[in-house]
């Protein structure tokens, strides 16, 4: 049977088929900054919660604007439930700080041979925090700052930033939804490129560098992350060591992403090179209807527990797994997705969350079947008050991938 749109052309043809397509993108705004701010003091004041500390990471990003890395120096921002958000650095940083600041706040700095941790507690003072206030501490704060801010200000209240967190990021605006949506259409004509490129004797490390060529050419940077399996190596769902070569009848799976405004796309496709046997066309099949199902039940005022059921019941039904027993799904069904590749909420079994417009999630209940192979379709979503709708259309069929038979 005809394969469609792989194997079709030259490395080169397959980047001159790919353009710009980040021009025109819209950051997100001064103004949604302040409303991402306002939200979680919102949160802050009636759960009461009298500050958090945000470290550098997506979280400040996110609250704030400034893009910066975590490290072993102390660089984050306080933001009370009431009043202006002010920033903690190490004072030879605050010129590059400055560049890179969109909501204005104080730098209160530290000396290198100064703790930026008694700092900390002298900022929240300053800020009329009593000294025994509860404090959230963003969740992805390495352990040496928790335990830096906990000797320094022993009577503070410490606890885990992430429900105030959590609760304004799982929840995106159409601002944000268009530049997810910007990357996840950049990754896809990336997909359908390299498809087109593979031939017999490529390796897996090859594609990858195609991949990094292509997503330049659509306006990324490159590859937020990349993974590229052959054959046997594709039921190891995030890979294996050794590069592999491709072979006729080979299973084909690319995982890959990059990033527009610091908003990922995240997308897996499964196919075979050449012609597939009757063991590849039934398990691809089962995990596209295992991907609908997911799809299907992912309604406004379900919980993303249900959706992660749907998928599972449906792949019990046809004898796979059941739970995480394989051959089957060895893990979730999806995660959140945004500034972080993996963030809030997960489609994970039990997980009352109930859904709500503006939640996007992966949709990926990889199969796995033990010293053969796996395949993984990977869509993402987000939640309307009229269901769910798609950032990119799934897999048309193993021998249709991309849906070019269509056109």
């Amino acid at each position: 049977m005809t394969t469609h749109g792989i194997g079709t052309q030259t490395q080169q043809q397959a980047l001159d088929t790919l353009g710009n397509m980040s021009e025109n993108v819209q950051p997100i705004n001064y103004n949604e900054y302040l409303q991402r701010i306002a939200n979680a003091q919102c949160y802050m004041q009636q759960n009461g919660i009298a500050a958090i500390y945000l470290n550098a990471g997506t979280n400040l990003k996110y609250f704030t604007g400034m893009q910066w890395y975590a490290s072993e120096r102390m660089v984050g921002a306080i933001l009370p439930a009431v009043g202006n958000i002010e920033f903690i650095a190490p004072t030879f940083e605050i010129g590059s700080l400055l560049d890179y600041q969109i909501v204005a706040g104080p730098i209160n700095d530290w000396q290198e041979h100064q703790s930026p941790y008694t700092l900390f507690a002298h900022v929240l003072k300053k800020m009329g925090i009593a000294d025994n206030a509860t404090i959230g501490v963003d969740e992805s704060t390495a352990f040496f700052v928790v335990d830096g801010i906990r000797q320094a200000a022993p009577a503070l209240g410490l606890i885990n930033a992430q429900p105030v967190t959590a609760h304004c990021r799982m929840h995106k605006s159409d601002n944000e939804i268009a530049l997810i949506q910007r990357a996840m259409d950049m990754t896809l004509a990336v997909h359908k490129a390299t498809a087109s490129m593979l031939c017999e004797g490529i390796t897996t490390t090859e594609v990858e560098t195609f991949i990094n060529q292509a997503h330049q050419k659509v306006g990324a940077t490159g590859n937020y992350f990349c993974i590229v399996l052959f054959g046997h190596a594709s039921s190891f769902p995030h890979g294996v060591k050794e590069p592999q070569v491709l072979k006729q009848g080979d299973i084909v799976l690319v995982d890959t992403g990059c990033k527009v405004e610091g908003y990922l796309s995240d997308i897996t496709r499964t196919y075979v090179f050449g012609e597939a046997n009757e063991r590849q066309r039934t398990i691809w099949q089962h995990e596209k209807n295992a991907q609908l199902a997911a799809f299907s039940a992912a309604k406004v005022g379900k919980t993303c527990g249900d959706v992660d059921d749907a998928a599972r019941s449906y792949l019990a039904s046809q004898g796979l797994g059941p739970d995480y027993d394989l051959p089957g799904c060895p893990h979730r069904t999806g995660h959140g997705i945004g500034l972080d590749i993996h963030e809030w909420p997960y489609l994970v079994k039990d997980n009352p969350q109930i859904l709500s417009p503006g939640m996007c999630f992966s949709n990926e209940p990889m199969l796995v079947v033990p010293n053969e192979f796996g395949v993984r379709l990977e869509d993402h979503f987000y939640i309307t008050e009229q269901g769910p709708k798609w950032f990119t259309q799934p897999s048309h069929s193993l021998e249709d991938p991309f849906g070019l038979n269509q056109l």
